[in-house]
């Protein structure tokens, strides 16, 4: 499979040639695309970065704001060379975006960067985008990750909660994206009293607000008493759950909410009382639903399980290849 000659596979990531533009590169470059905010895909120091208002946002909040921010509605199109790009939703986190990318030849790119097809109340739903070649994430690219309705399991989380009311359910969740679709998903079940944040988390909720998502009342963990505490939900980052700073806390029922959690073993050597699955990437079924439903020619995976979802697409009679890319750590998941 040989890519257009528009477009450069590099262990770095991928080049748009003519343009000069590099899509979610893992050092500074003159000009970026930037598909969502986490900061394994938007890192500082570019010159130019198109990406949606809500991730330039997101870069800028984080310190990672470029030299010369491009703001791209959805659907909107603009070309760099003679590639004509445009920004659609992936339904990961807030302002995250798939990429496509029509070369002189007709060929349609995709990159999806990270994505979910369950739904979520914070950010737009996939939209699924006709393609040639598809790259996709491969985050959990294993049978075994098949991610429950996360409403089911806030539903179980607030079952315990009720049931301990001398305790408080310390929730650990990534601070960018998974924290605010966990609020979203808490209010929507009717637990409508003040939620508590660790400190870490106070900045990117407030840009979420301030992006119209509703979050309800949010407390400061540091002005409360263990007494106001108990009974109640505290939301902090994972490196948290076992950080000094939770000691303060009324008798916590810790939990943990990320797709890792399929995996028991994971929760136990991270002390997780009560594993939540609910994650913001897509799992085995949506990952190969996605495929099957674009029909593209090749596949091109990348970030994760890549060898696994290469031999499905084998299987299925489907042409793909893995990327290896290099530096990728993913920051939530």
């Amino acid at each position: 499979m040989t890519p257009p000659d528009w477009i450069a596979i590099t262990p770095q990531g991928l080049h748009l040639v003519a343009a000069d533009a590099w899509i979610d590169p893992q050092r500074p470059v003159a000009r970026a695309i930037i598909t969502h905010g986490h900061a394994d895909h938007a890192r500082a120091g570019h010159g130019e970065a198109f990406a949606t208002a809500e991730t330039l946002a997101i870069m800028a909040a984080r310190g990672q704001a470029p030299g010369v921010p491009r703001a791209l509605a959805y659907g909107e199109e603009v070309r760099l060379g003679d590639v004509r790009v445009s920004l659609h939703p992936a339904g990961h986190i807030l302002g995250s975006a798939q990429i496509r990318m029509e070369g002189p030849d007709g060929q349609v790119i995709v990159v999806s960067g990270d994505y979910k097809r369950s739904a979520d109340p914070t950010c737009p739903a996939f939209a699924p985008v006709p393609c040639d070649i598809f790259v996709t994430e491969a985050t959990f690219a294993l049978p075994v990750f098949r991610h429950p309705d996360p409403r089911a399991e806030v539903a179980r989380a607030l079952a315990l909660l009720a049931t301990e009311p001398n305790r408080c359910l310390l929730l650990g969740a990534y601070a960018l994206g998974k924290a605010q679709r966990l609020l979203s998903l808490i209010r929507e079940a009717g637990h409508h009293r003040p939620i508590f944040l660790h400190g870490a988390m106070a900045a990117l909720c407030d840009l979420y607000r301030a992006h119209g998502v509703e979050l309800g009342d949010l407390l400061p963990v540091a002005a409360a008493t263990s007494q106001d505490l108990k009974g109640e939900i505290v939301l902090a980052p994972p490196s948290a759950l076992a950080d000094r700073w939770s000691r303060r806390l009324p008798d916590p029922v810790t939990a943990m909410a990320s797709g890792w959690m399929r995996i028991r073993a994971r929760a136990r050597q991270r002390g997780v009382e009560l594993p939540l699955v609910i994650s913001d990437h897509a799992d085995w079924d949506e990952l190969t639903h996605t495929i099957r439903e674009l029909g593209p020619r090749e596949i091109w995976v990348t970030h994760g399980r890549e060898e696994a979802l290469v031999h499905w697409c084998g299987q299925h009679r489907l042409q793909a290849r893995a990327l290896h890319l290099v530096g990728r750590e993913d920051e939530a998941d």
